[in-house]
């Protein structure tokens, strides 16, 4: 019947609770957090249309004694997670440009590239990243969504599709091996993520580097970035998570950067084993993360200032809108959908969320909410008495272009510690 055939649509099999460490296989999983069940995070549904049945996902940390990896508990099927018309452009984010151009730079120390070698970014989304290296080297983008016609566009040769082993063994048929292969932002969102080192090698030369960048651990938990648990991050790497992931392929970790992008990543890089010589930084960061990383007393300590955070919250905002103050969200990052699901943050304490001219989630809802997301000029237009920032691991830059833009009101911080900057 109809409702059958809605539900195994709404439904597909290869979304799964996750029963074994995503790493190291060990069914010893201890939860950190339950947050909830949520929407997927850029499920966005147009304005003006009525609500509708929309699906919700278990969202918990669990944790790994043997390897150390924080993952999440569920995952769902990447189609639903990253489908073709997946609305996020990295190259609208000025902090994502600046660090591709860094990135560029920091690469030349460590590996020589020449005009012929090959380049390949897996997620390569707009083709942010590969534009640093066009004209100087020969690049390939792959990613499954519609926005890699536009590298098409700027002249970024694009494979439109998820990276497998069929694309890889394609790659290498049709262009050769890479001199370098770059995952950034993606490496822990991608399920199965020892088939990927695999077909990652697959592409990559014996004398080729892979770069991946990923939220990092350490300032996962010292900032309190909780909201960033969501359904495309499947992982919460540590560098002795990665280290473990790596070398169980035969990979060294030759080089290891901290870098602030989404809050606080981490760039790694790796070779196969004997080809480069490793780096101090890598012993250096094991060392530093060691306490934190591997106690468990770390991680419940961590789940207690997030119940306590929430509660903060909500005092705060509750002495804001007693008074019948209007609060207009700035900036739509997936993040802010933990944020709002977790916090129960509705169009009855958000007004609306801003986001800069161009960006593809304007006039959309907020995922799993009725909070519109209108364009960024609407804040000078309509100076509203408070500016809640979604992107707060950003607000030391944000806040004084917002006040040379000429918002008058005061801001709210949510995270790590909640306040108002007036």
């Amino acid at each position: 019947n109809v409702m059958q055939k809605k539900r195994h649509k709404l439904n597909p099999g290869s979304s799964k609770a996750v029963k074994q460490c995503q790493v190291c296989d060990s069914p010893e999983l201890e939860s950190i957090i339950f947050l909830g069940y949520f929407p997927i995070a850029n499920e966005l549904n147009q304005i003006g249309n009525q609500p509708h049945e929309q699906l919700s996902y278990p969202t918990q940390l669990l944790y790994c004694n043997k390897c150390h990896l924080v993952q999440l508990g569920f995952i769902v099927d990447p189609k639903i997670v990253f489908p073709p018309e997946f609305p996020y452009t990295s190259s609208t984010t000025k902090a994502l440009r600046d660090n591709f151009a860094e990135l560029y730079n920091d690469c030349k120390t460590i590996v020589s590239l020449d005009y012929n070698d090959l380049v390949v970014d897996v997620g390569s989304n707009d083709g942010n990243l590969l534009s640093n290296f066009k004209d100087k080297h020969r690049v390939l983008g792959v990613t499954p969504e519609e926005i890699g016609k536009l590298a098409i566009e700027r002249g970024i040769p694009t494979i439109i599709d998820y990276f497998n082993k069929d694309i890889a063994s394609k790659i290498v048929s049709e262009y050769g091996q890479a001199k370098l292969v770059t995952a950034t932002n993606v490496f822990a969102h991608i399920e199965n993520i020892h088939d990927i080192v695999e077909d990652i090698l697959l592409v990559l030369g014996n004398e080729g580097v892979f770069i991946s960048e990923s939220h990092y651990l350490l300032p996962f938990i010292n900032k309190l970035q909780y909201d960033t648990i969501y359904h495309e991050h499947q992982r919460f790497y540590s560098l002795h998570s990665l280290k473990y992931l790596l070398e169980m392929h035969g990979l060294d970790i030759i080089h290891v950067k901290q870098i602030p992008t989404h809050g606080g990543s981490i760039r790694v890089y790796s070779a196969r084993k004997g080809v480069y010589p490793v780096n101090k930084s890598v012993s250096k960061l094991l060392e530093e993360e060691k306490e934190i990383v591997t106690s468990r007393e770390e991680l419940i300590k961590f789940k207690n200032k997030i119940v306590l955070s929430k509660l903060e919250l909500h005092s705060l905002l509750f002495n804001i809108k007693r008074y019948g103050k209007n609060i207009y969200g700035i900036g739509a990052p997936a993040r802010a959908s933990t944020l709002l699901h977790y916090v129960g943050l509705t169009d009855g304490i958000i007004d609306c969320v801003l986001e800069v001219k161009g960006s593809h989630k304007i006039g959309s809802y907020m995922s799993g909410t009725l909070i519109p997301i209108l364009g960024e000029a609407k804040l000078l237009e309509d100076q509203p008495d408070y500016a809640f920032l979604f992107s707060w691991h950003i607000a030391d830059e944000l806040i004084p272009k917002l006040r040379q833009k000429g918002f008058k009101g005061s801001f709210v911080i949510p995270l790590p510690q909640p306040k108002i900057v007036s």
